[in-house]
């Protein structure tokens, strides 16, 4: 009985047994010979087993997606071959394979600059806020918004966050942009120093910020924005900027999408709050611009001249504190051209429900599709000015009703402001809209294409 169980304790306990001699045969083995051979098979059999499993992992293991780690690389400008066999072989592929979403799928890939090109401006609160503050706005809403993709290997475009127009002067305030060319220049070779994009498309899927008087040509004097030009190390890429006119002009001799100026849609909100824009008006005509009595300001220095003792207008030489709620009573905003043919008041007539008088010849407005910018608001030529009085009687006694209601969408408000994060709809969200529209520029897109 005793030698049957034993039996049955060696038969249940042979696999450990079997491998036990394996690794310990010699023991009782009495041909030292068959105890060579033994061992010999043993390692032989384990190489062979290991190389097998080894090989098997390396033919069919993926390759590693890609990454910012991966392409974090040298200064030395890298191979277009290899760049665009990684972008071809990355694990994103199958993303880009998607059927086309939102904005036709756009992906943006945001820089991370050092704190000198934008956030240590912040250190003024101005920077946030001024009429220029969109370089700021667009910025934070990329950065939260699922449009951003932290693998530039997936971005149709690259946003250089570069903060131009929070240099404020210490004599007048205004914002001092002399220094602008020379810190894009250094943010640029910053970038295609650190990562490849820049100098595999030479710029041209790059986007930049120009949200003062003449954008992209950086200055705020004409004549000298015209004599200047664009910079050449930016003609390639996309500029958005305030400034846009129909006709030709130096200073949008680039890719460009025309963006409206900076007002804290915060503010707008609160001020509606108060007196919402379908309320009484109670003001006819009325604005709070700057008058200055300056040849290039002579369409405002003509309308203070004329309509400046007319009682039906309504005419502030300087805004005040508060004066939003004056705009929100108004029938109509005048908003003529100033140093540049845009004005921050045309967005906050808009924002506020006052039907905007636009007095600059050969503006481009921003986004058209959009804004139906022709069903909203009035347009005078410049030298029309004489009869303003008139033409705003006219349109009061016959469509002002009409206007009134294109004019009070709130969609159409909303187009003009930017939040953050961004709203369906926003100004933001128009931005991505359009540059939806230049997937031609995405060099992702190309390749993809021609596959």
């Amino acid at each position: 009985m005793l030698e049957s169980k034993r039996g049955v304790v060696q038969l249940r306990s042979r696999g450990f047994y079997v491998r036990m001699r394996l690794l310990h045969g010699t023991r009782s083995s009495r041909n030292p010979e068959k105890g060579f051979c033994y061992r010999y098979f043993k390692w032989i059999l384990w190489l062979s087993i290991s190389f097998y499993f080894f090989s098997s992992f390396l033919i069919t293991r993926t390759k590693p997606s890609s990454s910012i780690a991966r392409t974090t690389v040298s200064r030395s400008k890298p191979s277009r071959a290899l760049i665009e066999e990684s972008l071809l072989n990355s694990s994103s592929l199958q993303h880009l394979q998607m059927p086309d979403g939102l904005f036709k799928g756009v992906k943006v890939y945001v820089y991370e600059l050092p704190p000198k090109y934008n956030s240590d401006w912040l250190s003024n609160e101005r920077c946030s806020s001024h009429l220029f503050a969109s370089e700021v706005a667009i910025h934070r809403a990329l950065m939260r918004s699922d449009v951003r993709t932290l693998d530039p290997w997936q971005a149709d475009f690259f946003f250089v966050p570069v903060y131009v127009s929070c240099n404020f002067s210490t004599v007048n305030g205004f914002p001092a942009i002399g220094h602008a060319r020379s810190l894009i220049a250094s943010a640029i070779e910053h970038v295609s120093a650190q990562l490849p994009f820049w100098n595999r498309s030479l710029g041209a899927d790059h986007v930049f910020v120009a949200s003062h008087d003449f954008g992209s040509c950086f200055h705020t004097l004409e004549d000298v924005a015209i004599a200047d030009g664009v910079p050449e190390i930016l003609r390639n890429s996309i500029i958005l900027q305030t400034f846009g006119v129909k006709h030709k002009h130096p200073c949008q001799d680039v890719e460009h999408v025309v963006i409206p100026p900076y007002i804290p849609p915060e503010t707008v909100r609160t001020t509606l709050e108060k007196s919402p824009a379908t309320g009484p008006r109670d003001i006819s005509r009325f604005s709070g611009v700057k008058w200055k009595s300056i040849p290039r300001m002579k369409v405002r220095t003509e309308i203070w001249r004329k309509y400046g003792g007319d009682r039906r207008f309504y005419l502030r030489r300087h805004r005040f504190a508060g004066y939003q709620s004056e705009i929100v009573r108004s029938t109509f905003c005048l908003c003529p051209l100033g140093w540049a043919p845009w004005s921050p008041r045309l967005v906050e007539s808009v924002a506020l429900g006052c039907v905007p008088v636009i007095i600059a010849d050969g503006i481009q407005l921003p986004f058209p599709s959009a804004v139906p910018w022709a069903e909203i608001s009035l347009t005078v030529a410049e030298n029309d000015v004489d009869n303003l009085g008139k033409i705003l009687q006219h349109v009061a006694a016959t469509n002002l009703t009409s206007i009134q209601r294109n004019l009070w969408d709130p969609s159409v408000r909303e187009a003009l402001l930017f939040n953050v994060p961004f709203l369906e709809g926003d100004a933001t969200w128009q931005v991505l809209d359009a540059l939806s529209r230049k997937l031609e520029r995405s060099h992702k897109k190309t390749i993809l294409g021609s596959q």
